[in-house]
């Protein structure tokens, strides 16, 4: 499945008030610029730039670097002279380039992209409108009227992964938004009140029709499409039969062979698969390797 945590985020600077600050002075100072949720890239690394380059920027703690050095996020506005030097079609997105970062490189990404997308989407306090000042090294916001604390949010979803009662077939949906072209594994956003494990048999048989007798946790993954943490599962089905769409949000459902899920992994059909970066690929490659 998808590697564990490897990033340092050096929480305990975070209580300090100067630690922006102090970081921004220091010239051994690294930081990851994002502007509109994506960013530059050195090869098969996140661009490192100093603090100077980076102009009108809001400003957070990402961590420490692999050598130790303190690792700063520039969430940029739209349009920034001094790091708009390079052309737009170098700064990439997640989908762009998440296969071609290791395991340090991926964390740091979402990271980046998750906090940068919070600094700028949550100035204010969601509960009396007010302003708000960042505090905790950019991590958590004090609203200036009635004092509230506000933190990053993250949306828990369930994804799984249905396969057949004999394990040779693997059910996926084609989403809407997709036009057809690209089948995946089922997923939806955890209701209010509502536990994974619940989510899960609500979303498959919303979606897809079917019921479930056998559920597993797999895995998880930070996905900072908004904001959410993928929770992976592999399930068995009930009744095969009962398999088809909602017609609204799932256009098609297939039961798909190992040997067409092996071929679509090669990239030579019979559909399109999510991309390498996604816990949905995990889980169908990892069906697909599986008890062979």
């Amino acid at each position: 499945m998808l590697p564990q945590a490897v990033l340092d985020r050096a929480a305990e600077l975070r209580e300090d008030p100067s630690t922006l600050d102090r970081l921004r002075a220091a010239p051994a100072t690294r930081v990851i610029a994002v502007r509109q949720g994506r960013v530059r890239l050195d090869d098969s690394a996140l661009r490192r730039t100093s603090p100077e380059e980076a102009v009108d920027a809001t400003w957070a703690l990402l961590g420490r670097d692999r050598d130790g050095v303190a690792l700063l996020l520039a969430a940029l506005p739209p349009e920034d002279a001094a790091i708009d030097a390079a052309p737009d079609e170098t700064w990439f997105g997640m989908r762009d380039i998440g296969a071609r970062l290791d395991a340090f490189e991926t964390e740091l990404l979402v990271e980046a992209l998750a906090v940068a997308a919070w600094l700028r989407d949550a100035p204010f306090c969601p509960a009396c409108g007010g302003g708000t000042e960042l505090q905790q090294a950019g991590w958590s916001r004090r609203c200036l009227v009635c004092g509230r604390q506000h933190f990053p949010r993250t949306d828990p979803a369930v994804i799984v992964a249905v396969e057949s009662r004999d394990g040779e077939r693997l059910l996926l949906g084609a989403n809407a938004t997709w036009g057809g072209r690209m089948y995946s594994c089922f997923a939806g956003f955890v209701e209010a009140g509502e536990s994974l494990e619940s989510t899960v048999h609500r979303e498959l048989e919303e979606e897809s029709g079917v019921r479930l007798e056998e559920l597993r946790f797999v895995g998880s993954q930070a996905w900072p499409f908004p904001r959410s943490l993928m929770v992976g599962f592999r399930a068995v089905v009930d009744d095969e039969r009962t398999a088809r769409p909602d017609g609204e949000e799932i256009v098609d459902v297939r039961w798909f062979t190992r040997e067409e899920i092996g071929s679509a992994l090669a990239g030579e059909g019979p559909v399109g698969l999510p991309g390498p970066a996604s816990i949905a690929r995990a889980l169908i490659t990892e069906w697909y390797e599986g008890d062979r």
